[in-house]
């Protein structure tokens, strides 16, 4: 937590997996969050594979996997992400979440308020792609 108690607003997306991009189905595999206030970018992956293999058991999962990793790789300005990782935060999330007819494609951007823009984005991880746990009694 930051302590000052003032909210900012963030934007975020989700990371889909569209493994036969002709089919137009998918599957939630990470979030994207940018909070401009804040100078925060990140992002948040878990590709559930025995998932994925339920929408095509001839998807690779290998590939898939180096392809989100490629996203984070981005938002965390790696060495690995090339000149892409060394635009301003705004625009790596702007190119990260602009359409695309690939497997890995980004979902609506969206916005919200934080005043911890990391536990914002751990929450949209549980919330939106981690498989949903039963409730205990």
């Amino acid at each position: 937590m930051s302590g000052t108690g003032s909210k900012d607003t963030f934007e975020y997306a989700v990371l889909r997996v569209v493994p036969r991009v002709e089919r137009g189905e998918f599957l939630n595999a990470g979030v994207l969050v940018y909070c401009r206030q804040r100078d925060y970018l990140a992002s948040r992956l878990n590709l559930d594979v025995d998932r994925l293999r339920a929408l095509d058991p001839t998807a690779d999962a290998e590939a898939i996997g180096r392809a989100l990793q490629a996203a984070a790789d981005i938002c965390a300005a790696s060495p690995e992400a090339g000149a892409a990782g060394r635009e301003a935060l705004g625009s790596r999330f702007r190119w990260l979440t602009a359409p695309r007819s690939t497997v890995i494609q980004p979902g609506p951007v969206h916005t919200g308020l934080t005043d911890d823009p990391d536990a914002a984005a751990d929450h949209l991880l549980r919330l939106l792609v981690l498989p949903v746990q039963p409730p205990t009694e």
